[in-house]
């Protein structure tokens, strides 16, 4: 079925361009977003889709799960706000302990609040800094951190983040991403890995000394670069070059927390225990809560009240982060992403055999780059916005890589319906 686009849609829109600032948004396709329920949306002309980006991967348990917005209602009905920077309130504790208990590795941590994934990154830098007394971080190129100055500063995946805004915050350099497709011919994973760990060997002798690093950050799976995961190698090199030098391993899963690459936490899947870890966007369902999550000594180190906000903590935003922790646990996300994950990549290998225009499918857990040749943006442009009028969300990445990140609620039909739809348009695109 084709839709409309109706004078509803249109009128919206043309108000958000009259009064929003363009930098806000990432431009895909006109949207309006009216209501939704588990894996499927609907927009402002009463048109119905399957969801395959869950909010950016802000609403792992689905959209409008009853536990939830049962939750957010009686908050709201007791408490809808007050500081928890001076003050305390009993959703904003028990959400700390539930996840400095849930977080990698056996060491007590603790856990300060904020209300994007930006602000939980910037925390990052500020804790580590803190602890170490060094002021330089070391990220990756292709990382989206977030979009606040620090945040931005952090990031390496378009120069219009960086664009006019500058100076960005200093000692901040990134490295070379591990992405195993950069692998010269012939050479294995473990050759690559070392290649790229005695890189950052060579920068500690000749440009950066080991001793003025406070913390690396990381993605383990890197996600808007389009689901890149490095080799364990590497990550295990990574952890040992951090420790033996004083430098904080710090991570990123903001994106891929909370089971959606098949495991609760990205990390996992390396089995290591970060130092920092910076979460949000489904920590509460995609209501505005993050956090980072520490070690003791290194939570401890920095002065109240250096990350303290007015509405960090919102007890409704609390409540609803317990909710969804409910969830995720009663529902076993982890483990149905993992099994949903394979069989949604057996779908898409299958679609890459009939068109080799499909350059590689890459599946962790419910959690997918579809990538096409790059000098292919255009057509990817085309493909997702077939998507769309055909009753699918499915974005692109990197301008030549279709993302996809379904709520983890999402069925197997769901799924078949929607590879269907992009089948179709790749007969009739390509």
């Amino acid at each position: 079925m084709t839709f409309e686009k109706n004078p509803n849609r249109h009128r919206l829109i043309a108000l958000d361009h009259q009064y929003v600032a363009p930098a806000g948004r990432v431009s895909k396709f006109d949207l309006v977003v009216d209501h939704a329920k588990d894996a499927t949306v609907w927009d402002a002309d009463g048109n119905s889709y399957i969801d395959f980006l869950a909010s950016a991967s802000a609403v792992n348990i689905g959209h409008g799960n009853p536990h939830v917005v049962a939750a957010i209602q009686q908050q709201a009905d007791k408490l809808v706000h007050y500081i928890s920077g001076y003050f305390y309130h009993e959703p904003a504790i028990e959400l700390a302990k539930r996840l400095a208990l849930l977080a990698p590795g056996n060491s007590p941590k603790k856990v300060s609040f904020s209300t994007s994934g930006s602000e939980a990154a910037e925390g990052i830098v500020k804790f580590a800094r803190s602890y170490t007394k060094r002021s330089v971080i070391l990220t990756f190129q292709n990382s989206w951190h977030g979009t606040t100055l620090g945040a931005a500063s952090l990031s390496a995946i378009d120069a219009n983040m960086h664009r006019d805004i500058g100076p960005l915050v200093p000692d901040i350099h990134h490295l070379p991403f591990p992405d195993p497709q950069k692998r010269f011919p012939n050479e294995t994973l473990a050759d690559f890995s070392k290649r790229y760990l005695d890189d950052l060997r060579d920068l500690f002798q000749h440009d950066i000394p080991a001793d003025q690093i406070a913390a690396v950050l990381i993605e383990p799976i890197q996600g808007d670069a389009g689901i890149i995961m490095p080799p364990n190698d590497y990550m295990q090199g990574l952890y040992q070059l951090c420790h033996d030098n004083g430098i904080l391993f710090c991570t990123d899963e903001i994106n891929q927390g909370f089971g959606r690459s098949g495991k609760m936490w990205s990390i996992d899947h390396f089995n290591l225990e970060p130092d920092l870890m910076a979460v949000g966007k489904s920590l509460a369902s995609g209501m505005p809560l993050s956090a980072v999550i520490g070690k003791v000594p290194i939570m401890d180190s920095l002065a109240s009240p250096a990350n303290a906000t007015t509405t960090a903590a919102n007890p409704i935003c609390c409540a609803a982060g317990l909710a969804t922790l409910d969830e995720v646990e009663r529902l076993n996300l982890p483990q149905r992403s993992q099994q949903l994950g394979e069989f949604a990549k057996t779908q898409f290998l299958e679609l890459q055999q009939d068109f080799p225009i499909i350059k590689q499918v890459r599946m962790i857990g419910l959690n997918g780059g579809i990538e096409f040749e790059a000098t292919k943006s255009a057509f990817v442009t085309a493909l997702s916005e077939y998507c769309f009028e055909h009753g699918l969300i499915m974005i692109s990445t990197m301008d030549h890589i279709l993302r996809f990140q379904p709520p983890l609620v999402i069925t197997e039909e769901e799924i078949k319906t929607g590879i269907a739809i992009i089948r179709d348009g790749l007969q009739k695109l390509a």
